[in-house]
């Protein structure tokens, strides 16, 4: 018998899912998490399957069983939201999602009896939150990162109101998807088993297009038109909640309404600031000095402690105002809304970040600066599409040739070396 089959299911889907430019580092405790969701056969399972999105023929063919079986399975773990289920070109598909943001967050986005929530949050807060490997490779292991910030629209000047681009409004995000999702906010859900959770509404974490279809049909999410979106958009600002959603300019998958006690992307940006573990928004705040009193609400309100008060002494006066460290900002703008003096303003990034066009650019890129493309394309071979293919090279021609030349060493082919060349 080989060493892979002597391997558990489980060890086998751990191997899986480090395949994927998103990595999930081995652990006792990552073992015990997919112990829970997963029966050892179905991660032995879920372990064969490809990288990119496949249909139950595909899976038959390599599971060696007829179709009809494997569809019963993947619906199984589809209705569990272990698996997405999406129709591409009017075609039944799957895809296994990353453990973030994927199936960690679905499996506590709705009160569930079939699992130990409890248990399963107590595991997730020592993977995530105590041993640390994971968040650090989730938010800093690529130079393109997996989450961006939303800025607060409603706080911009009229000028920079004129100037903000569509991918740069939550709102828009919202009025353009073709689903839209409403569930439990995993991050506040695990700490509320964790009886740590903080007084932020819960029911607005919110899911968009293909995964918000797949969530919706098995009850993960509840279905809302964009009016319902803009008002759960507007009672998460209330709170001062920061919107933080998929890194991508088209089709966004998802945006969360993040607080900076629970959530996990703002606790990482709380340890790791000066990494900067989210995109910021194009913006940074900017103190009125003049009028500014040092009333230290802007601080007491900032997400992330990117704000502190500090002290001057003017003609043998001392009098306080606040600093904000640009260094780790977020741009959200909550800072904005909290000054009753309207002392605090934004203005555009003198350097504009770049946001990858949709989901497939942005796996490309992490890819590429993980040294990790050949799974991407090699993945199952003998099943790739050559549509994924063509996807994956349109973006890698698009590319700075630096990062062409990356791809290209990383693959090690002739073939994209001449179509590169080619292109130039």
């Amino acid at each position: 018998m080989s060493h892979h089959h002597l391997k558990s299911g489980y060890k086998r889907l751990e191997d899986r899912l480090n395949r994927f430019p998103q990595k999930a580092p081995s652990s006792d405790t990552l073992t015990k998490i997919l112990g829970i969701l997963f029966e050892e056969n179905e991660a032995g399972l879920v372990a064969q399957l490809p990288i990119k999105p496949f249909d139950a023929k595909t899976a038959s063919m390599i599971w060696k069983t007829d179709e009809l079986s494997a569809r019963k399975i993947l619906d199984g773990l589809a209705s569990r939201a272990l698996l997405l289920d999406m129709e591409y070109d009017g075609e039944q598909k799957y895809v296994l999602p990353p453990p973030m943001a994927g199936f960690f967050e679905f499996s506590l986005m709705r009160v569930r009896n079939d699992i130990d929530q409890k248990t399963l949050s107590e595991l997730f807060h020592q993977y995530l939150n105590i041993e640390e490997d994971f968040v650090k490779e989730l938010f800093l292991g690529s130079e393109t990162r997996l989450g961006r910030v939303f800025v607060r629209e409603s706080v911009l000047t009229n000028e920079n109101a004129i100037h903000i681009l569509d991918y740069e409004r939550a709102s828009e995000v919202i009025r353009t998807s073709s689903h839209i999702g409403v569930s439990l906010c995993y991050c506040r859900h695990k700490m509320k088993h964790l009886e740590k959770a903080c007084e932020a509404p819960m029911d607005v974490c919110l899911t968009f297009n293909s995964a918000a279809a797949s969530l919706i049909k098995h009850g993960h999410a509840r279905r809302v038109e964009a009016g319902e979106g803009l008002e759960i958009l507007s009672l998460a600002q209330e709170h001062n909640l920061v919107q933080c959603g998929e890194n991508v300019r088209n089709e966004v998958s998802f945006i969360c309404n993040c607080c900076g006690c629970c959530c996990e992307g703002l606790l990482a940006v709380k340890k790791f600031g000066l990494l900067q573990p989210l995109h910021t928004t194009n913006y940074l705040p900017v103190i009125t000095e003049k009028t500014c009193t040092g009333c230290g609400k802007c601080v007491r309100t900032c997400p992330i402690n990117a704000i502190k008060l500090v002290e001057t002494e003017t003609d043998g006066k001392v009098r306080k105002s606040a600093e904000i460290d640009s260094s780790i900002c977020l741009g959200c703008g909550i800072c904005v809304r909290s000054c009753h003096r309207d002392s605090i303003y934004l203005k555009r990034r003198e350097q504009q970040v770049i946001t990858p066009v949709n989901t497939v650019h942005r796996i490309v890129l992490m890819a590429i600066e993980k040294g990790m493309l050949h799974h991407l394309i090699f993945d199952n071979q003998a099943f790739a599409s050559h549509r994924a293919m063509a996807a994956i090279l349109s973006v890698i021609l698009k590319l700075p040739p630096i990062q062409q030349a990356m791809a290209s060493k990383q693959l090690k082919s002739v073939y994209l070396d001449r179509l590169l060349s080619n292109y130039g």
